[in-house]
């Protein structure tokens, strides 16, 4: 592994106001590794509108795992995408607010709570998802879907206990989600850019306020971008500004990222059983600089480059520096080797260590587990691996929401979960069979 990727010692000394992290302790290799019982988080009741190819639906859990089985295209993957969306970001899928919208002449009515379930939905209908989630903290009420009133922009409404909510980061503050997808396959292999998302929506479970600066990093990344390449020459004074905005949540960022994949390299070597230990890092000149600098002479550093960089920067529509150039890393332990050089099956095998992992680290650092969404996973493993993963949701006392086309893949499940038969957006609750 490179210098760059290497996890050295030295930290970053980012302050916790800047970085949000105040709840990442450095006795996380302890509680992981033998986290102590704790309070249940779970989707009591999850209601769709409009959603996808449901126009109504409702399902009720009672904290189990919910297995979810039916032929392709039934809808069970979309039921997975709607409780991701309880937690900030653009859901499993990453798909833009229109395209979660139901159309007119969709396959399927849904199934509702009630003999009004099967009602068409009115065209045009803004999807919603509402839920009834029981935390540590008592139950909770959130609700959010397309703002039907953001004048033809893309906005997602966000409401808790029936009040409106100033940004999606409060969802954050109640939710934890974790998830695999058959799309995620090839995490190892495809472009960096999706491993820093992945990255970043892992730091979003331990640190909420981590979208904000993400968000507000692009932001000025955007705007640079825009004034180096304008007609006109650019403000230097307004150049600067948004560099030192970029320099700033950069660094933070950065920083967040490098605290959440230390903690989790050391979850995952906890970890027992038969899936592989995953070690982990971050590369880039970012990263690279917290070797031997503090976070503010990274700043500095960031900031001085960037103004250096107009030149270069203008002509590539880009930016040279930032942590919009980072990438993960990652090796298969035992084997020594990295992952994109791994076997198809190892690579998930490995994607599934990282997100276990991060399940536990979610367990010890927010003192409950979180929703983990495992979309067509089982069908991938033999039954040995099966187990162990069914085994170490449970012991977690996580909420898993698994689907699959053959319900016996979940057997091994029979008596510890829900199970739920999903036709043509029909939900059906199961007894599977003995």
């Amino acid at each position: 592994m490179s210098r760059a990727a290497r996890r050295t010692p030295r930290q970053p000394q980012v302050s916790m106001e800047r970085t949000g992290h105040a709840a990442l302790h450095a006795d996380t290799r302890d509680r992981v590794a033998a986290p102590a019982p704790t309070p249940g988080l779970y989707v009591r009741r999850l209601h769709l509108t409009a959603f996808r190819n449901y126009a109504h639906a409702e399902l009720h859990g009672d904290g189990r795992p919910v297995v979810l089985t039916g032929p392709n295209g039934a809808g069970k993957t979309n039921l997975l995408e709607a409780v991701s969306f309880l937690a900030p970001g653009r859901g499993l899928r990453r798909a833009g607010l229109s395209e979660v919208e139901r159309h007119p002449g969709a396959q399927g009515r849904g199934q509702g709570a009630d003999a009004q379930a099967d009602a068409p939905v009115p065209a045009q209908q803004p999807w919603a998802v509402a839920a009834r989630v029981i935390t540590p903290d008592g139950p909770r009420d959130l609700g959010t879907g397309r703002d039907p009133t953001a004048d033809g922009r893309e906005r997602r409404a966000v409401k808790i206990d029936g009040d409106f909510a100033g940004s999606q980061q409060a969802l954050g503050e109640i939710v934890a989600v974790t998830w695999l997808t058959p799309q995620m396959d090839r995490l190892f292999q495809d472009s960096p850019g999706g491993r820093r998302r992945f990255v970043d929506r892992l730091v979003y479970g331990i640190d909420p306020a981590h979208a904000g600066r993400v968000n507000a990093y692009e932001h000025a990344l955007r705007e640079r971008a825009r004034l180096l390449r304008g007609d006109r020459a650019p403000d230097p004074a307004w150049l600067g500004v948004l560099e030192q905005r970029m320099a700033e949540r950069g660094v933070a960022i950065a920083a967040a990222r490098r605290q959440l994949i230390d903690r989790l390299a050391s979850a995952s070597a906890s970890g027992g059983g038969p899936f592989p230990k995953a070690d982990l890092g971050l590369a880039g000149d970012l990263e690279t600089w917290f070797d031997e600098l503090s976070a503010l002479d990274a700043e500095e550093k960031m900031t001085a480059a960037l103004q250096q960089a107009r030149g270069r920067d203008a002509d590539t529509g880009g930016a040279a520096y930032g942590p919009h150039r980072a990438d993960l890393v990652a090796r298969h332990v035992a084997r020594d080797l990295p992952a994109e050089l791994c076997s198809t099956g190892e690579q998930k095998a490995l994607l599934i260590s990282i997100v276990l992992a991060h399940a536990r680290l979610l367990t010890a650092e927010r003192g409950f587990a979180p929703l983990v969404l495992l979309d067509e996973v089982a069908a991938h493993l033999d039954a040995e691996r099966r187990a162990a993963l069914f085994d170490e949701l449970v012991a977690l006392g996580a909420q898993p929401w698994l689907t699959g086309t053959d319900p016996e893949l979940f057997a091994g499940l029979q008596g510890r979960a829900q199970f739920f038969e999903v036709q043509a957006a029909r939900i059906k609750p199961v007894t599977p069979a003995t």
